[in-house]
């Protein structure tokens, strides 16, 4: 009933359908039969797989809130604002920064979008992040006002209408800007072909011996024993504590098995397919989630590489940009306060190739012993040791050079010294 009033009384739109249909029905049903939403594709191991790399990847990195020189050139990390320890320790009394963030990303991944509702003070100062589930928020717009709105439902039942400033809502690709695409309704098919395929090992290897089996004799036999002996022969020979256990036939009965082989089927075929596919769909190197078919020492740390590039460096840029917006007051923008993760965590290579790099670094006076002791976690040595900037011996400044040329020159004067 309440799908045909939504039809006839009001604009129902196809996410509006969509919705109903998923509260009606628990999911969207696929042509392989298997019914998807956002909580049984997480059954399907490679997107799981896939959902907790990205989600660990962006949970792991540093993140911290950061204030601008007056200058313009530099920046300090602001261990005071309030908002550093939410982000960086714990954004509620319930759960680390990580956990904040991997839940965020897993929602993000699933649905298209993640919300958390933030609290404030009496001066308007955040004092609290906490997710909320993302099928238990409804992003509108105000008819009166225009303006978007968030109304927040407890299992099903209407809390509150929250106005922008107090959720902070992160979105992915969408057709309006302010709503994410699901990414589980528009692959759903992609994912029911997966849960299908998995499905059909799992009742190949249960099933055992019974698979496509038939007995067969000339000899007459009545429904009941018929019946009698389908029982026991199933009892005595399916499953896989049963398999290749001899079984006895009398009265002339004789067995022939119709064996469906799993190539015959091209299961596993399909299975890499699939698993490819969702790769790619997710933007995660295959062997990130332990495919290795086609990875070598050579190419897994350029695919670790374009992982951080294409993949993480656009979820990381959407928090970053929203998190500025929601988390701080126009006037707080203005003095230069802003987060940032640390993405150098994701792009640190083995030991030799990280140490050759920052070698680099310091000898051509990028940075001194102390910054390269604080990257390795180390305590600062202080003083001109561990403050000085050094470069290589045989190069020297524009500056100096200048300064030489007289001298330099000199020889060539009149006097002929």
């Amino acid at each position: 009933m309440g799908i045909i009033k939504n039809l006839l009384f009001k604009n129902y739109s196809v996410a509006d359908l969509d919705k109903d249909m998923r509260m009606w029905f628990g999911g969207m049903p696929t042509k392989s039969g298997v019914t998807v939403n956002e909580h049984t594709a997480l059954r399907y191991i490679t997107f799981y797989s896939c959902v907790r790399v990205r989600s660990e990847s962006l949970a792991m990195l540093p993140l911290s809130v950061y204030r601008r020189r007056k200058s313009g050139k530099g920046r300090d990390e602001a261990h005071g604002h309030p908002v550093h320890d939410l982000i960086h320790t714990a954004p509620n009394s319930e759960m680390t920064s990580l956990t904040w963030r991997e839940t965020m990303n897993a929602h993000l991944d699933a649905s298209g979008n993640c919300y958390s509702i933030i609290s404030t003070n009496n001066r308007g100062k955040v004092t609290e992040l906490y997710p909320w589930p993302w099928d238990q928020v409804d992003v509108r717009r105000n008819k009166i006002t225009g303006k978007i709105e968030y109304h927040i439902y407890d299992r099903g039942q209407p809390l509150d209408v929250l106005p922008p400033e107090r959720m902070l809502h992160v979105p992915g690709l969408g057709y309006d800007g302010i709503k994410g695409y699901s990414t589980i309704s528009l692959v759903k098919e992609y994912i029911g072909l997966g849960l299908s395929v998995s499905e059909f090992i799992e009742r190949f290897y249960g099933q055992g011996m019974n698979v496509g089996a038939v007995l067969e004799t000339e000899q007459s036999m009545t429904q009941e024993l018929v019946d009698d002996l389908r029982n026991k022969f199933i009892e005595r020979g399916s499953g896989l504590a049963n398999s290749w256990l001899p079984i006895v036939l009398h009265s002339g009965l004789k067995f022939n098995r119709i064996p469906m082989p799993l190539d015959d089927a091209q299961t596993i075929e399909i299975l890499k397919l699939t698993d490819t596919q969702m790769c790619g769909l997710m933007r995660v190197p295959p062997h990130m989630v332990a495919n290795l078919d086609r990875s070598t020492n050579n190419n897994i740390e350029h695919q670790g590489i374009e992982y951080v590039q294409y993949s993480m460096l656009p979820v990381i840029t959407r928090f970053e940009q929203n998190m500025n917006w929601k988390l701080f007051t126009p006037a707080e923008r203005a003095e230069g306060y802003y987060v940032k993760f640390n993405v150098e965590a994701l792009l640190r290579g083995d030991a030799a190739a990280r140490g050759a790099y920052l070698n680099n670094k310091r000898q051509n006076g990028v940075i001194n012993a102390d910054e390269w002791r604080e990257l390795d976690d180390e305590n600062p040595i202080g003083g001109t040791a561990g403050e000085a900037y050094l470069v290589n011996g045989n190069m020297i400044s524009t500056d100096t050079a200048a300064k030489q040329q007289p001298r330099q020159s000199g020889t060539a004067g009149g006097d002929g010294k």
